[in-house]
């Protein structure tokens, strides 16, 4: 049995499950391309965008997604946004120093949620139209070191966006989860097209 398969029984199980997700930071580099995962692998009977601003969407986006406007500095106020949903996933990154090490897993940990998963890639590397003179550098470094075999410091948006989709399909046990690069880049590869 090959991994193709494997996956494809792992999205047709989940698919039946009927189940819904949510996505915070969708407008953001990683989650596009985490929206463009869930609607091609089409295993969400619901998705529903959560962010600041209605987004334009084009296509079958369009047609399947809802799409909820909140005011990020009175979430208590939009509770019923993230309510019904089954998957959750945020997208609005943050680098660990910015956050405190380590305090925003702990905040998030407090929630009390069945299940979570924390994803700690490296540097993304992502094609982006414009960027800051050391952005550019620092991806172009990189994307150079990975294309000679180092890997483990950087990876590509689209692999992290896979990873994130196949992760929820394998519906693991345990009720925490972290993820590094390495692990991303796995599941990344694993659910590749």
């Amino acid at each position: 049995v090959c991994e193709t398969e494997v996956q494809s029984a792992l999205e047709e199980n989940f698919r039946q499950q009927k189940r819904s997700c949510f996505i915070l930071g969708a407008s953001g580099e990683t989650g596009q391309l985490l929206l463009k995962e869930v609607l091609e692998r089409n295993v969400f009977s619901q998705v529903t965008l959560i962010g600041r601003r209605q987004l334009t969407l084009e296509g079958r986006a369009s047609e399947n997604v809802a799409q909820q406007v909140v005011d990020f500095e009175k979430l208590d106020d939009y509770a019923a946004a993230f309510q019904g949903h089954d998957v959750g996933y945020c997208c609005m990154g943050t680098t660990r120093a910015k956050a405190g090490a380590g305090q925003v897993e702990a905040d998030i940990e407090a929630l009390g949620f069945d299940r979570y998963a924390i994803y700690r890639p490296g540097v993304l590397l992502v094609d982006r139209q414009e960027s800051r003179p050391g952005e550019w550098l620092a991806r172009k470094f990189f994307s150079g070191l990975s294309a000679v075999g180092f890997s483990s410091m950087s990876i590509p948006i689209a692999a992290v966006a896979k990873a994130m989709v196949s992760n929820t399909l394998l519906q693991p046990e345990q009720k925490t989860e972290i993820l590094e690069n390495k692990d991303i880049g796995s599941l990344g590869k694993s659910a590749g097209k």
